[in-house]
């Protein structure tokens, strides 16, 4: 069964969002299917990326934050946001932006706090493979990384024939 959006709230504070749970979710539960009415090809700050070139605008879910040790992921191959572990009601929710975004269209500081912490979120790109592989990737970030892996060679070979 998915649940709905009307379990989650935006909280605002300051003039900063946050999307918090109404109810509890046990670790693998999905919280909510992901729009995908209004896809569009450039990033935005509200977009999610779903695929090469595809971005969807991403409704209440845009308020949802990054965290380098987050308690959701969004599975864009399913459209779904799925609890990364147990999750308590009023628990802010928050995802890992590096796992759908490969280059991120306004980047920042993290200041999640957490002790694998990357600093800097601009996307999946600028992260090297020790950090990626220890997060769900959406499929469209992880063909990109194999693709750049398997090109390796073939830039070696162009490098020394210069």
């Amino acid at each position: 069964m998915v649940s709905t959006m009307e379990t989650l709230t935006i909280r605002t504070e300051n003039k900063f969002r946050t999307l918090v749970t109404k109810q509890s979710y046990k670790k693998g539960e999905v919280i909510c299917a992901m729009p995908s009415e209004n896809i569009v090809d450039k990033p935005t700050r509200f977009t999610v990326q779903i695929a090469k070139d595809k971005h969807t605008h991403v409704g209440k879910l845009a308020a949802l934050n990054h965290s380098c040790d987050p308690n959701v992921i969004l599975d864009t191959e399913n459209m779904l946001m799925i609890a990364r572990r147990d999750i308590e009601k009023g628990e802010e929710l928050s995802f890992f932006y590096p796992a759908t975004e490969w280059e991120m269209q306004a980047p920042f500081i993290c200041l999640c706090g957490s002790t694998n912490c990357i600093q800097v979120v601009a996307g999946a790109r600028f992260l090297p493979l020790s950090t990626l592989e220890s997060h769900y990737l959406s499929k469209h970030v992880r063909e990109t990384v194999i693709e750049l892996l398997e090109n390796t060679e073939l830039h070696l070979k162009k490098l020394q024939e210069l």
